[in-house]
């Protein structure tokens, strides 16, 4: 299970909003093997008055926050982050304005269609 939270300026991301999200899951399914009709995006999409940034970013200051089962390695969530790096530079999204953050907590923590997440036989590796 990944939940994707995106936060930026509504005047930056809404046009962008779609391509975003595919490039975005398609990170998440290449470096995670994560299986590809699971997309479960949110946009926060903020005004310039309830957005405050670091200095030395731009407008296009983008926050990126994961919600995952606990199971990944190192190597897989961080060539997550590379790709994010890599795959958002053409929507004008520059290294200097990203930011990311996964989160991770046991099976147990989660509950979806009807039971908790270490009740369920998931379709799909955890461990990669």
């Amino acid at each position: 299970m990944v939940q994707t939270k995106i936060y930026g300026l509504r005047e930056h991301l809404n046009p962008i909003r779609p391509k975003l999200s595919d490039v975005i899951h398609s990170c998440v399914v290449d470096a995670l093997q994560y299986p590809p009709e699971k997309r479960a995006h949110r946009f926060f999409l903020l005004e310039r008055d309830d957005f405050f940034y670091p200095e030395g970013r731009t407008e296009r200051y983008t926050i990126i926050e994961f919600s995952m089962i606990e199971g990944r390695s190192i190597e897989a969530k961080k060539q997550l982050i590379r790709l994010l790096f890599e795959r958002l530079q053409p929507l004008g999204i520059s290294p200097q304005d990203l930011e990311m953050t996964i989160f991770e907590t046991p099976k147990h923590n989660w509950g979806f269609r009807g039971l908790p997440g270490d009740e369920h036989q998931l379709n799909y590796k955890i461990e990669v």
